[in-house]
């Protein structure tokens, strides 16, 4: 017996309004006149203009977008290559290193984020290359984005038809070919899938980045953090409604980059 479609529907919209009221809540109050309090004393876009002037705020989003673009494109292109290795290769170790691919998705961000501290406080003396800032932050981000790209980019490879590629080289066409023409544009919504979850994930990361940063690396995440504990403000529901939408413009593109290809 199917349930009711009308208790169905009621169950989704309940469940939608429970995922996003709190968002849109943030983004209507960005435009609240009022500095403090939750009553709302009129709409104004003030708290945009004192946002573009926070010299803090524009330096924090300059490092958040250096760290995000920077680790997606590494984890991107390294998770994408052991994706295709894992799937095409009987690689050593392949069940076990499978496995482990599972680990950082599975364990906490504390306990990833003090492992990654931890590990550059015992490799620094030796090697003097892991002061903590921005360059800890990357290595951070990128190690744990990796097994994200992965795991998409081979369940893309998976799903993909074999034959494709055996006519290819029926036809002449090189390893190098038939990857670059065939396997390549076949396995690229995996590949932009798992990019875009990199790049959100390095987007709203705190736990991590507030272990592994140092003088001059705050993101934003870290902002909004160290500004909520002094008291929220419109402008801190300016910058959180900011980051939303970027979130949201990059899974349009990818969206929209995904069925151009479809078509």
């Amino acid at each position: 017996m199917k349930p009711p479609t009308k208790l169905l529907s009621l169950a989704a919209a309940l469940v939608y309004v429970f995922l996003y009221a709190p968002i849109v809540v943030v983004m209507v109050f960005s435009f609240n006149a009022t500095r403090h309090g939750v009553g709302w004393h009129g709409f104004t876009t003030e708290w945009y203009r004192v946002l573009l002037h926070n010299r803090e705020a524009l330096d924090a989003t300059g490092n958040t977008l250096l760290l995000a673009f920077a680790s997606t494109a590494v984890s991107t292109l390294l998770g994408t290559m052991l994706g295709y290795a894992l799937h095409r290769y009987a690689v050593p170790g392949r069940v076990l290193v499978s496995r482990l691919l599972h680990v950082p998705v599975f364990i906490p961000d504390v306990v990833m984020a003090a492992s990654l501290l931890l590990f550059f406080s015992i490799v620094r003396p030796w090697l003097g290359f892991f002061e903590l800032g921005l360059r800890t932050m990357f290595f951070a981000h990128v190690t744990f984005q990796i097994p994200f790209v992965t795991l998409v980019v081979r369940s893309r490879m998976a799903l993909l038809d074999t034959t494709l590629e055996e006519a290819a080289h029926d036809l002449g066409a090189n390893a190098w070919q038939t990857f670059r023409h065939v396997t390549l544009p076949l396995m690229l919504p995996g590949v932009l899938a798992g990019a875009m979850l990199a790049f959100t994930l390095s987007l709203d990361d705190f736990v991590v980045s507030f272990f592994t940063s140092g003088p001059g690396a705050t993101t934003l995440p870290i902002l909004i953090y160290s500004s909520v504990k002094r008291g929220v403000t419109p402008d801190i529901h300016a910058l959180s409604t900011l980051l939303v939408l970027a979130s949201i413009a990059g899974t349009v593109v990818v969206t929209i980059l995904q069925h151009r290809r479809k078509v």
